[in-house]
């Protein structure tokens, strides 16, 4: 018995051109199991948020993953720019995991730090950040999103 394939979604994005890379996890245990990517370079044990354990979280590295990326795509677009960005620039994410009325469901906030730069340019950089970062894609008109200058 091989694969079957259950769903498959073609979003509302545009078109994929070309794979830059996957990333490729093993699962076990759900919420209190343990994630392993192929290469090995993740290696962590999962604990479900608000109880004891020693365990990361989804939430947790959903808010990682999206900063990382969040702050690359500041990166890329502030060079287009040509605005210089700070060396202790820094994403503080915050990933609720919530319950309403069609059930659970996420929601963020991404506190930006951007010193130095005036509120004009730090702005741009945010906004044209928010367009271009993947999981702002993802996410936008999905979840409650809310992002901040923080100074």
């Amino acid at each position: 018995m091989g694969n079957q394939q259950i769903f498959e979604s073609n979003g509302n994005g545009s078109a994929i051109d070309k794979v830059l890379y996957t990333g490729k996890v093993h699962i076990t245990g759900g919420r209190d199991g343990s994630a392993k990517s192929t290469d090995g370079h993740l290696d962590v044990k999962l604990t479900s948020p608000g109880t004891p354990g020693d365990g990361t979280n989804p939430e947790q590295l959903f808010a990682a993953g999206w900063s990382a990326c969040f702050i690359g795509a500041m990166r890329h677009n502030a060079s287009t720019l040509q605005i210089a960005l700070p060396d202790d620039l820094a994403v503080n994410a915050e990933v609720d995991l919530a319950l309403g009325s069609e059930g659970f469901a996420l929601q963020a906030r991404l506190n930006v730090s951007l010193p130095g730069l005036s509120d004009d340019d730090a702005r741009k950089v945010i906004e044209k950040a928010h367009q271009t970062c993947p999981y702002s894609k993802a996410t936008r008109g999905n979840i409650n999103v809310q992002i901040n200058l923080i100074r």
